[in-house]
């Protein structure tokens, strides 16, 4: 039998798609493996919810808290897809290291944690809706997480601007020869 004229099998089939959608290294392919990029671009959907809502939905990422008698715990939630990564003083490893798990220090260290997988996780930025009382622990938390590098404000969404707009907003991902100047003279 010649090569054409042999019966489909399952892993002649495969062998092909796999053949078709494997890039070759002379493409200019890229294949993007960061679902979140679009809100990294400040181009992605951001929902607004409803005016009336408090504290409101206008976030990709929001941070909450839940504190119980025993435990501290912490969440990173994502508008869509619900909990992204969490920290509590119940996980074996932090409890090790804790002396009591709901005292000042456990609620530093739960943020420190935090802000450590935010960082290797992607995400330097997300709203938080805890209002804390001055030299409380939660205001500690929030303290340890703002020091080791997560901001707690979102960028704005970038608007819809169309060809016939006359200002047109600066874009995040374009790079100026300005920017760049003035770049180099901070380091000099």
């Amino acid at each position: 039998m010649s090569r054409s004229a042999r019966p489909l099998t399952s892993a002649r089939v495969r062998h092909k798609i796999k053949e078709l959608t494997t890039p070759s290294a002379d493409s200019n392919y890229v294949v993007n493996r960061n679902p979140r990029n679009l809100e990294r671009l400040r181009i992605g959907y951001k929902p607004t919810g409803y005016h009336l809502e408090k504290p409101g939905r206008s976030y990709w990422h929001t941070l909450e808290i839940n504190t119980s008698g025993r435990y501290v715990s912490a969440d990173v939630k994502h508008f869509e897809n619900g909990t992204i990564l969490s920290a509590s003083t119940s996980e074996w490893a932090i409890k090790q290291q804790l002396y009591k798990t709901n005292d000042t220090p456990a609620f530093v260290n739960l943020g420190r944690v935090l802000a450590q997988r935010c960082l290797q996780a992607g995400i330097t930025e997300m709203t938080c809706n805890v209002t804390a009382v001055p030299g409380s622990k939660l205001e500690k938390l929030l303290k340890a997480v703002q020091e080791n590098g997560v901001s707690f404000q979102e960028p704005a969404r970038l608007p819809l601007t169309h060809p016939w707009d006359a200002f047109r907003h600066e874009k995040p991902w374009e790079v100026t020869e300005q920017q760049i100047s003035t770049q180099t003279a901070a380091k000099k």
